[in-house]
């Protein structure tokens, strides 16, 4: 079975409990601490077998092969990756079964990420996490006031619309985030816009 990483917790000495998203479920597992076993770290993608233990609904992670991206090794693309799978963890915990969705969309940005500017990659994939769920806004009405947004358009936690009389936040040209919900394209967002907006991304779902 294949999976990504995106949870690791250290229990008894070097033992670790590890969630991993597959192609239905995000799984905890417990692998036992040994010096023959391979690295774990967020942001892997693995492949490995789930095996029952003596405990009720906990399973031992065993067999583990670690299958690398040619971008393994680029500290701060792999940072930012690992940085979305927290934000995805957070939002997927208390999820068992999550369908194909997710697990489709992660190999995809581990392709992209291999060219393309990671930052942009991951803004893109927040904002298709967000129609996926059904929480795009594109009524364009500030959240706060309910005033509609003609020109410039804020875009606060889980990208909502908000005028900038009532947050505290950079607007952008409605045009362009027109584009960017209907395209999942940052294209039209210079270098500054897109690091606000991964900025706002990293505040969470």
């Amino acid at each position: 079975m294949q999976g990504y990483i995106i949870n690791t917790v250290k229990v008894r000495d070097e033992d670790l409990l590890v969630s991993i998203l597959n192609q239905k479920r995000v799984k905890t597992l417990y692998r036992f601490y040994g010096a023959r076993h391979s690295h774990i770290q967020i942001g892997y993608k693995i492949d490995y077998e789930a095996h029952p233990t003596n405990k009720e609904n906990l399973f031992q992670l065993r067999s583990v092969s670690h299958l690398p991206f040619k971008w393994i090794l680029q500290r701060d693309r792999f940072y930012i990756w690992q940085q979305f799978l927290k934000l995805l963890y957070s939002h997927l915990r208390d999820v068992d079964e999550v369908g194909g969705f997710y697990f489709d969309l992660l190999e995809d940005i581990s392709r992209y990420l291999e060219k393309e500017n990671p930052k942009r990659v991951m803004i893109e994939s927040y904002s298709k996490i967000l129609e996926y769920e059904g929480r795009i806004h594109n009524d364009f009405n500030c959240f706060v006031c309910g005033e509609k947004l003609d020109k410039s358009v804020c875009l606060v936690r889980s990208y909502v619309p908000a005028c900038q009389k009532c947050v505290a936040k950079r607007g952008f040209l409605k045009k362009k985030v027109e584009h960017f919900f209907r395209m999942h394209n940052s294209i039209l967002f210079d270098a500054d816009e897109v690091e606000e907006l991964y900025a706002t991304m990293l505040e969470g779902f």
